[in-house]
Formats: structure tokens, C-alpha cells, sequence
């Protein structure tokens, strides 16, 4: 047991000081999961061993990445995915699966590695969705156009794989998988159902438990954690993979309350970001074995390049085609396309059910799981630079810089003007729609008051620096992204 607490103890540890270290690095352009990641790779079994991973930590490991993907099934919304960028995250998560089938079967370099079975198939389709949702709360772009269509086409990145997993690597005959999938599908269904049925009705049991749902009951909190432990455990009974369960689990939450519940998300995340998820990154990255890792480079370079080939690629095209519904700049789909390639939990699942039945060696498991480990700090960081260079349509000024070379300077610094006055709007927008839900809720008290006046000087300056650009603010409401200045 002495073990245990100190291998805890030192997770926790890291834990807790990894948020401090991404705030003091300039630019903050290292998410936090980067850190915990590398801290578990240094402090694992194969760094300086102080973290031992036994039961015990396995136990929290499992109950984390469980959290995770309910965190992630949660922000799943059922209307998105019968939605029109829904439909075609489908059939862009078809084609990625039908792309990487194709170059893992016939691609020689991959039968040359030994990694040419279904879990390779699978682990090049993914998208860390879980993972990803922090971040872009950190970056703000929770709710902007990009984070939508990452969110619309990530969900089918996570939900696609956990599907096939389930399917694919499943070591029954096709029908008894089937009739699995069915009966855990029919549990799910009556884990919703009753509930919703509840609500609908106004039953005294539901009365009681929202009644109680922020006392020392925690009813709602404590009835959430059992849903999830229950489809996980009736994952490991049917012997599919436990992230099938956890996502379920999500799911079914955001179907029982679709319009969400800021007091119960909280709880959740407090539980979860704050003790049980850290955990699990921690322990991945204790998995990886970095002397394997150093030993195939090839490997690790392959696997990153394929999943941007095999991910972003088709992500980028389905984005391009469907310029009508989601008119995006070619940098915003480039930065969708990247973040959309973001992969670990799933990589994490796959290899280790991969490596159980003996069908992928535990070194080249390491090695993917370190490319995916790559993945979340270097995609959110590609994705974050073609992000904040889009609004400034550098390709544009480019052309007006060689045609007018002796205007570079002014050149240069009305294009930076352009994305400034975005980004305030973008700020604008969002601060303006939280004062209105405010204002429905309670009333603005002192402290919104001020927001409030934050908000109209903001408007102010915009209308200032749009009519420097000769632009009449009466009529311009919204500057467009495609916005161009006219040549002098």
C-alpha cells in the first residue's frame, strides 16, 4: 500500500504543477497534457521509476480515461450529428477508415513493421476529441465557427473508432458480436429512457433528486458516477473495450439533459480534470518505453506523417467541398484539419487490446502511443499558428507587397489592424451574449455593470479603427473574414 501512495503522490504532484508550468511558458503554446505526458514518460518504469504502475494506479488509470470519454460523449450534441456537418463527418470519417485500410494493407513499409492489422487501421482514423476540448476552451475557440466543425467532425473521430473497435477486434463470430452490441445497445437505450420518462412525468423520485442534487446527497453527481461505473463494468462483462461504455455514458447524460447542467458539468470536471484524468495521462506516458521509441524513428515520423495524410487530408477536402454550409478560409480548414488529427486516448486503447491478444508487439505499441503523445502537443500548435495568421491573409499581402514594395510597412501593419479588429470582435461577441444570459437570469448587478461598460468601450475603439480603415461603422456591423482592403 506504501507504494501505491507514493506512486499516487508523486502523480498528483505533477499534477498539480503541470498547470503552473504551461502558464509560465511564453506564448502558453504547450497544453498541459503535453507536460503530464512527458513527466510520465520520465518518472515511468522506463525513465527514473519512481512512478510504479501497479493495481492500484491501474484501477485510477482506467477510471480516468472512463472520465475522459464521458467528458467527451457529454459534449456530444445529439442534433449535431443528425445535422448537415454531422452527415458529412460521417462520410469523412468512412473515407479515412477506407484510405488508411488501404495503406496499411498494400503500403510495404507498414507490412515491413509488422503493424499491418486492423488496430494500425484503426489508430490512423482517430481524433482525440476528450483531449481536444480543453484545449480549445483554453484558446477560446469553444463556439467560434472552428470550433464547431472541429467538435462536428472530432465527434465522429472518436465515436467511428470506438465503433470499429468494438466490431473489428472483437474475437467472436460476426453474429455474436452483433447480438453483444445489441443487447449493450438495448441497456443503453433503458439507461435513457427511464430517466427521461422521469423528467417528462415530474415523478417524485426526479423531484427529490434535483431537490438534492447540490446538498451532501450530491444525488445528480453520485447518480451520474454510477451510470458511468455500470457501462463500464457491462463493457468488461460483454468484453468490449471500457471506452465503449464510458462514451455511452456521456451520451446518454447529454440526451437525459440536452440543454446541459453548468452545476453537474462542474462537478464533473472538478473530478475529473482535477484528480482521475491527470492520472490517466500520467500513466500513458508512463507507458512509453523511450529506449523502444529512440530504436524506430522511422516508425514514430511514418506514423505522425500517415495520420496527416490519412486524417487531415480528407477533413481538409470534406471542408472545401462543403464551402456553402461552412464558408471557412482555406488557413481555418487547415487549422480544423489539423486539430482533427489530434490522436491519443484511442491509440492508447487500441494498442494495449492490440498487445492483450498478442497481435502487436508492446514496443511498437510504445512507439504509436508516442506518436500520438506528439500529436496533442504539435497539431494544437500547428493548428494555433494558421489560426492567428488566417485573419491576416498573408497570401493577399503577399501580392499587394509585390506590386507595391515600397508600401510594405503600411502594407504589413493594415493587415495585422484586420485581425486585431476580428479578434476583438470575436471577444465582443462573447461577452455581449454572456451579459445577455445574465441579464435573463438575475439582473446586472455592480460587477456586470462594469463588464457591460467594458463592452461598450470595446465598441467604441472598433468603431474608431473601422473608420481609420475608411469603413462607416453605421453600416458595418461585422467586419467578414474574407475582408480585403481596396488597393490604393
Amino acid at each position: 500500500m506504501t507504494q501505491e501512495l507514493v506512486s499516487l503522490t508523486i502523480i498528483m504532484a505533477v499534477a498539480a504543477v503541470s498547470p503552473i508550468v504551461a502558464q509560465l511558458i511564453p506564448g502558453r503554446f504547450i497544453p498541459q497534457t503535453v507536460l503530464l505526458l512527458a513527466a510520465g514518460t520520465a518518472l515511468g518504469p522506463y525513465g527514473l521509476g519512481v512512478i510504479e504502475v501497479n493495481d492500484a494506479v491501474k484501477l485510477l488509470n482506467e477510471l480516468g480515461m472512463a472520465f475522459l470519454f464521458l467528458l467527451a460523449g457529454y459534449e456530444i450534441d445529439p442534433k449535431r450529428l443528425a445535422g448537415h456537418q454531422g452527415k458529412v463527418g460521417l462520410l469523412t470519417w468512412g473515407i479515412t477508415l477506407g484510405l488508411a485500410w488501404l495503406v496499411v494493407t498494400f503500403l510495404p513499409f507498414f507490412t515491413k513493421q509488422g503493424i499491418n492489422g486492423v488496430a494500425t487501421v484503426i489508430a490512423l482514423t482517430t481524433t482525440a476529441l476528450g483531449t481536444l476540448m480543453p484545449i480549445l476552451k483554453e484558446r477560446n475557440l469553444e463556439g467560434t465557427p472552428i470550433g464547431d466543425a472541429i467538435i462536428s467532425y472530432g465527434t465522429w473521430g472518436e465515436l467511428g473508432p470506438i465503433l470499429a473497435m468494438a466490431i473489428l477486434l472483437s474475437t467472436r463470430t460476426g453474429w455474436q458480436t452483433m447480438l453483444v452490441l445489441g443487447a449493450f445497445l438495448a441497456i443503453c437505450l433503458l439507461c435513457a429512457m427511464l430517466p427521461t420518462k422521469a423528467l417528462k412525468t415530474g415523478h417524485r423520485l426526479y423531484r427529490f433528486l434535483t431537490d438534492n442534487a447540490n446538498t451532501s446527497s450530491q444525488t445528480l453527481m453520485r447518480l451520474t458516477t454510477f451510470l458511468l461505473i455500470f457501462l463500464v463494468t457491462i463493457s468488461a462483462l460483454f468484453e468490449l473495450d471500457a471506452v465503449l461504455g464510458a462514451f455511452a455514458a456521456g451520451f446518454i447524460l447529454r440526451y437525459i439533459i440536452p440543454d446541459g447542467s453548468k452545476s453537474l458539468e462542474m462537478k464533473l470536471e472538478g473530478v475529473g480534470y482535477g484528480f482521475l484524468i491527470p492520472v490517466f495521462f500520467v500513466v500513458s506516458g508512463a507507458a512509453i518505453n523511450v529506449g523502444a521509441v529512440a530504436g524506430r524513428p522511422a516508425l514514430l515520423v511514418a506514423f505522425i506523417v500517415m495520420l496527416m495524410l490519412i486524417r487531415a487530408v480528407p477533413v481538409y477536402v470534406a471542408l472545401s467541398l462543403d464551402k456553402r454550409e461552412n464558408p471557412l478560409s482555406s488557413h481555418h480548414r487547415v487549422t480544423v484539419a489539423l486539430y482533427c488529427t489530434t490522436a491519443l486516448p484511442i491509440i492508447v486503447a487500441v494498442t494495449s487490446l492490440a498487445v492483450k491478444v498478442g497481435t502487436m508487439q508492446s514496443d511498437t505499441a510504445s512507439t504509436l502511443v508516442a506518436a500520438g503523445a506528439i500529436t496533442v502537443f504539435l497539431m494544437p500548435l500547428l493548428g494555433s499558428i494558421t489560426y492567428q495568421v488566417a485573419d491576416v491573409h498573408p497570401v493577399t499581402a503577399v501580392r499587394e507587397i509585390a506590386h507595391t514594395p515600397s508600401d510594405w510597412r503600411m502594407i504589413v501593419r493594415e493587415h495585422a489592424q484586420v485581425r486585431a479588429l476580428l479578434h476583438h470582435q470575436d471577444r465582443l461577441k462573447r461577452m455581449a451574449e454572456t451579459l445577455e444570459s445574465l441579464e435573463k437570469q438575475e439582473g446586472l448587478n455592480g460587477l456586470d455593470s462594469r463588464r457591460a461598460e467594458l463592452v461598450e468601450r470595446a465598441r467604441l475603439e472598433i468603431d474608431r479603427q473601422l473608420k481609420e480603415l475608411g469603413l462607416d461603422p453605421q453600416l458595418t456591423t461585422q467586419l467578414p473574414h474574407n475582408y480585403r482592403y481596396p488597393k490604393n
